[in-house]
């Protein structure tokens, strides 16, 4: 019998066939790239700090801390017009309390050139049908750049001031918030301070958010909100997705709709993702790009597999006792999916159960 898999094992089986469902096909790399990859981009990256060595020709390489930028830097547009991936990798970076360097599983698609609506609110789908296939209690939380940019305009504030302004929005800070724009009149500050802590389900904020947009790229992120919102209803998860505008990713490589996913029992995101047209952009690509990772180390946290047990069942046995049944009786616990040990003590064993066989019939040892 071969060993459980573990729940983020069992994953990224269930993910791959949704991802191929979808038409996505899989993408391989390289498990490292030259350092300056991810020099030149690291904000991009979800932590600082990455493993490198010298190649045999002096080049300085990584072990790579992300997938998204290798895939970027092979996409050729003039050759694939839409090219659709998903990846199942192992990164290397810093994780945990520690800061320390760990190695981690990671799967995830990416959408890559003429990415339009449909494609976009595909993935959004998608992102959310993966957090189900992990567990029924999720939530994925949606912002929009677009219209987060659409308010700061409106108030002209300094560079420094938005640096601020999306801080406290992370935070979802309302006070520190308030002390920032307190130089505004309250009518020029009502919008942000209503953004810093507007959340709901998309079809329920959306009412409330129109009225705070003055630009037409404002009002058209708010069109696309509205449109994905009624995707959401038609494929039941209107009560699972929300709008969230403490999403905020790096505004510099990412645009329109950005979002993260949770599940009931992990405390931080398993799942994040977003537009970054801005990357590609900076990449050097003439196209458009949008996906999501998921971070299946985090799944450790909900893994009941007792993969710490020695067995499942141990079978006691005396010392010159009949072999022929012995055998028999733990073979039909091993066809019923058990993992069986025969010992004549049961002490320094972990396992769930301690049997023994009497007069022909398995029996729990009290």
């Amino acid at each position: 019998m071969s060993e459980p898999l573990k729940l983020e094992e069992r994953a990224v089986l269930e993910l791959r066939r949704l991802y191929r469902a979808y038409g996505y096909g899989p993408f391989k790399m390289s498990k490292f790239e030259p350092f300056a990859l991810y020099l030149n981009h690291k904000e991009f990256l979800v932590s600082e700090g990455a493993i490198t060595f010298t190649d045999t020709d002096g080049t300085l390489m990584a072990l790579k801390p992300d997938v998204t930028l290798s895939i970027v830097k092979n996409y050729r547009p003039e050759q694939t017009p839409l090219q659709k991936v998903y990846y199942n990798e192992n990164v290397y970076r810093m994780a945990g309390a520690g800061h320390s360097y760990r190695e981690i599983m990671q799967t995830g698609v990416e959408c890559l050139g003429q990415v339009d609506f449909a494609q976009l609110a595909e993935v959004i789908l998608l992102a959310a049908w993966s957090l189900a296939a992990i567990s029924p209690a999720f939530v994925l939380d949606l912002s929009h750049l677009g219209i987060i940019a659409d308010v700061l305009a409106s108030l002209g504030l300094s560079e420094e001031e938005k640096t601020n302004a999306l801080t406290c929005l992370r935070q979802k800070n309302r006070d520190a918030m308030a002390q920032l724009l307190e130089a505004y009149a309250p009518q020029e500050a009502a919008p942000l301070l209503t953004l810093t802590t507007l959340t709901g389900p998309v079809a329920a904020v959306l009412p409330q958010l129109a009225p705070l947009l003055s630009t037409e790229t404002g009002k058209a992120a708010c069109q696309e909100l509205q449109a994905l919102s009624a995707l959401l209803e038609a494929a039941g998860l209107s009560e699972r997705v929300q709008l969230d505008f403490s999403v905020v990713n790096d505004m510099n490589y990412y645009n329109g709709i950005v979002f993260r996913g949770y599940v009931e029992g992990i405390p931080t995101g398993i799942l994040s993702g977003g537009q970054y047209d801005q990357l590609m952009s900076r990449m050097g690509k003439e196209a458009r790009g949008v996906g999501f990772a998921v971070y299946l180390d985090q799944l450790e946290r909900l893994d009941q597999t007792p993969a710490d047990l020695d067995a499942d069942t141990v079978l006691l046995y005396e010392p010159g006792q009949d072999l022929g049944p012995l055998f028999a009786a733990a073979q039909a616990l091993r066809d019923q999916g058990e993992r069986v040990l025969l010992r004549t003590r049961a002490e320094q064993v972990s396992c769930r159960r301690v049997v023994r066989l009497v007069n022909g019939e398995v029996t729990e040892v009290g």
